[in-house]
């Protein structure tokens, strides 16, 4: 009745289909893995595979959805959506099935309608409930012996979050479409030596077996979340114990790639303006500090002279009401050569700028020196470093959502935006907007 799937292990996934080799091509085979005898195969034909309902004890239950995300699609009229997969710290980001050319409503598409379903019974209130909600396992395409189809990685046992309606740029004449995305949970399995067990779908298949029948299989942080419910999932998401100091060279784009011609155009864009950069800086650093699910306020770029070393300012806000807080952010933004290594100094003397209640942001076309990096770890710095891979990324990802990919014009437009926001104001004043 199937094997195990661990995570960040590739399969071979052949169009034939057949379950009898373990191994195909020096890989498991996924078919050979996920088999349930006398029951259909387990398929990722699609994104979004729900699949088929059974009538068990307590009524219908679908006993699993297989999704799978392809990256080298990621982009083109065919999926014109960027996944995102953030192992190490539980979180996917995965876009649903409705594209420019499709004509049912965005939530009437068979993935879309099936991650939906599964929302709701994420949602659920009551042990009861949240026992016939229905398990995600999420996979990504990768590429090996020089194809890019046929292997899947195993990304882990998920539950939704959030479901969030959102118009997307895409096709061929880049016009606009709703889409659904999904914020999924990806559960902690150290208990299981990050694997999850097929029987327990199989399981899940046995119209004899009643919901809490099949939770004797399941993994152990799907049980505790199905006991306690979703207040239970930062403590149950899955982590990554990994050093927090970054080599240098990983810092920076490979030669020869998109993002290195992103970051080139970026340095050259800037050169002999570099004060302009502070605005895409000011720009980058609302989106990394909103990709976190907080609410961020830009505030303002500080003047030329007297900025006292800071050149933008924001207002970061955790919670609301009497449960929230406001923090000042302060931004350093640094164009400099491609080569250049910031140092620790310059790294403290931003934070030297810093008062209780303040954050820093540092954002540069360079990379930090792993001295730079040990010593904000150490000694607890308050703050945020964005290299230049980082703002390559986050700057293409901008061009993606609201210029049709076209960098350049997403440079151009934070500028006239951000252009009559300059001013020597006293930070801690953004706390009073």
């Amino acid at each position: 009745m199937g094997g195990q799937l661990r995570v960040g292990q590739v399969f071979r996934y052949a169009t034939g289909k057949d379950p009898e080799p373990a191994e195909l091509d020096g890989y498991p085979n996924f078919h050979h893995v996920t088999h349930s005898p006398e029951l259909a195969r387990a398929l990722l034909e699609s994104g979004v595979n729900g699949m088929a309902k059974v009538r068990a004890p307590e009524g219908p239950r679908r006993p699993v959805i297989l999704i799978r995300s392809s990256p080298w699609k990621a982009g083109t009229e065919q999926t014109p959506w960027h996944d995102v997969f953030d192992m190490d710290n539980g979180h996917v980001r995965y876009f649903g099935d409705h594209k420019p050319t499709t004509t049912v409503a965005p939530g009437k598409t068979n993935g879309n309608a099936a991650l939906l379903d599964a929302f709701t019974g994420h949602q659920g209130h009551t042990p009861e409930e949240r026992a016939n909600a229905i398990p995600l396992l999420l996979f990504r395409a990768v590429s090996r012996n020089g194809k890019v189809k046929g292997h899947v990685e195993f990304c882990g046992l998920g539950i939704i979050e959030r479901a969030e309606r959102l118009v997307q740029w895409g096709g061929s004449d880049h016009t606009t479409f709703t889409n659904y995305v999904y914020d999924i949970a990806l559960l902690d399995l150290t208990d299981e030596d990050d694997k999850v067990s097929w029987e327990w779908i199989h399981s899940r298949r046995n119209t004899d077996l009643n919901n809490a029948e099949t939770l004797e299989l399941a993994p152990r942080a799907w049980r505790e979340w199905v006991k306690n419910g979703s207040s239970e999932l930062p403590r149950l998401r899955r982590r990554v114990a990994r050093a927090k100091v970054t080599k240098v060279p990983e810092q920076r784009p490979k030669p020869g790639t998109s993002e290195a011609k992103d970051l080139e155009l970026i340095y050259k864009y800037f050169d002999g303006r570099k004060h302009d950069f502070e605005a895409v800086a000011s720009a980058v650093a609302a989106r990394v500090l909103r990709g976190t699910g907080n609410s961020y306020l830009e505030g303002w770029l500080t003047q030329r002279s007297g900025d006292g070393g800071a050149d933008f300012v924001g207002r970061l806000d955790i919670g609301s009401g009497l449960a929230g807080t406001s923090l000042v952010v302060l931004g350093q933004a640094k164009c400099v050569r491609l080569d250049h290594v910031v140092s620790a100094d310059q790294i403290a003397r931003v934070v030297a700028r810093l008062r209780r209640g303040w954050i820093g942001v540092y954002v540069t076309t360079g990379a930090y020196s792993v001295p730079a990096q040990t010593e904000m770890v150490e000694d607890q710095y308050p703050i945020v470093l964005v290299n230049g891979l980082d703002l390559a990324r986050e700057l293409r990802s901008m061009a993606r959502d609201d210029h049709g990919g076209d960098l350049e014009a997403c440079i151009e437009h934070i500028l006239r935006v951000r252009e009559t926001a300059v001013t020597n104001r006293r930070p801690e004043e953004i706390l009073l907007e």
